[in-house]
């Protein structure tokens, strides 16, 4: 008999549709509500040691980032950036603040976006044209990214702090000096390190305009919290079809952030996802030690990039059902596991075995489906 694997061909269903946006390119990457929700990240390193940076770049494109941000602090930030954005495998966005002379010198170096912080570049309001210009000749958008940290002084006086309406405000105002010299390559992020202000603050936006939004929680915080912390945000303005581009901000480094953001949006089905590992919480039923288990199994299929749903389970009530529903498994129980490929046992193995099984099993169906034309499928029985 034969059996289809992989995941479902046809698009898999979402919450919401996708908020309708402008579109605009960033470099190779287009970015929009007509485009796929891309997955940023930023450099840690010094942006003046062009190999280090490039090094981390290289990295991040590895573990599946879109877009990198590198920063540009001084004069030596900024004359790396034209070999940086020329070797990059991907569009490199160039993260200026309190001196507007780095915008223009970024965008000469081919950047494919610039950053800008209105909060924190020093007569920006009147250089906008002169920005805009430059922008324009050379088709390079520009991201208004607003910070909590970094507010307009403005508007803190206005409304005595960062609440969702300020950063809301901060953004549309400086977007609206652009429009005036008819420049809209415009993308906006209004980052708050509470999610409840910084998602009440993109809705404001969504209402209000119809540029991309870029999503942040800023400051989220070391791995774990600010992993809880962005999910949670992107989760909330994601389902309802709001962002069009991610970061996730960790005291972490940085392929981190990159595979937060992927697993956030495969979890929501805005991204085609590629390896899922299902294996259940364990609980006084489990006869086998699921935590070792699961984890042995990630670990040996770690870097596996074909879509592969593999469930790992270790009992007998939820374990044949969950084994059967996904692309391969095992029902672990009395000592040996029920190994399942698309619903079908195609062998029993002891407890011992399993984990190597199950990784023989996984890279024999992922060689099946890079060699294969279609939907891959094997024999069973």
């Amino acid at each position: 008999m034969s059996v289809s694997l992989g995941m479902p061909s046809t698009p898999a269903p979402t919450l919401a549709p996708r908020r309708p946006t402008r579109q605009l390119m960033v470099g190779s990457v287009g970015v929009g509500s007509e485009h796929p929700i891309s997955v940023q990240s930023m450099t840690t390193t010094l942006t003046a040691d062009v190999n280090a940076t490039l090094q981390q770049i290289a990295e991040l494109t590895a573990a599946g980032c879109d877009i990198v941000r590198v920063a540009c602090p001084s004069q030596d930030d900024a004359d790396a950036l034209p070999a940086i954005a020329r070797k990059a495998q991907i569009p490199v966005i160039a993260d200026i603040h309190f001196q507007p002379k780095y915008v223009f010198a970024a965008i000469e170096a081919g950047c494919a976006a610039v950053r800008v912080n209105p909060g924190n570049i020093r007569k920006f309001d009147d250089q906008v044209k002169e920005i805009a210009q430059a922008a324009k000749d050379h088709g390079t958008p520009i991201r208004i990214g607003v910070n909590a940290g970094s507010l307009d002084k403005r508007l803190l006086q206005k409304y005595g702090k960062a609440t969702p309406e300020a950063l809301a405000e901060s953004a549309m105002w400086e977007a609206s000096l652009f429009a005036e010299h008819d420049f809209h390559d415009i993308k906006i992020s209004v980052k708050h390190n509470d999610p409840v202000v910084m998602v009440r603050a993109y809705e404001l936006l969504a209402e209000q305009c119809d540029y991309p939004l870029h999503l942040g929680v800023t400051e989220a915080g070391p791995e774990f919290q600010g992993t809880i912390k962005s999910a949670v945000a992107f989760g909330a303005l994601l389902s309802r079809g709001i962002g069009d581009t991610i970061r996730v901000s960790l005291s972490a480094p940085p392929v981190q952030e990159v595979k937060v953001g992927r697993q956030i949006l495969e979890s929501l089905n805005l991204k085609p996802r590629r390896l899922e590992i299902v294996s259940c919480p364990s609980c006084g039923r489990a006869q086998v030690d699921v935590y070792k288990l699961a984890d042995q199994v990630t670990a040996g299929l770690t870097g596996m990039e074909v879509p592969l749903r593999v469930a790992v389970m270790g009992c007998v009530v939820n374990g044949p059902g969950e084994a059967r529903e996904a692309d391969l498994g095992v029902a672990s129980g009395n000592g040996k596991g029920q190994i399942f490929v698309k619903g079908e046992v195609i062998k029993t193995v002891p407890e011992h075995a399993i984990v190597e099984t199950l990784i023989e099993e996984a890279m024999k169906i992922a060689e099946t489906m890079e060699e294969g034309a279609g939907e891959p499928s094997v024999t069973v029985g």
